[in-house]
């Protein structure tokens, strides 16, 4: 098991990893293109965020704790 810190750094780079999900979706796009796939992306990335706030909000009780 990894400790709290170890735990912060790696939601922190799945963030990233999350970030760049979505530039990658939508970098280079047509407009029409763009616009099919954005919403998609987006909702993507707000999902994953999501996911990456709770796990978060999960490591402080157990950091202040260590």
């Amino acid at each position: 098991m990894t400790g709290p810190w170890e735990a912060h750094e790696l939601l922190l780079i799945e963030e990233a990893d999350a970030w760049f999900e979505y530039l990658e979706a939508t970098r280079g796009q047509s407009a029409v293109r763009y616009k099919e796939v954005e919403p998609w992306a987006w909702a993507r990335l707000s999902q994953r965020l999501r996911a990456i706030k709770t796990r978060r909000g999960k490591l402080r009780p157990a950091a202040e704790a260590a």
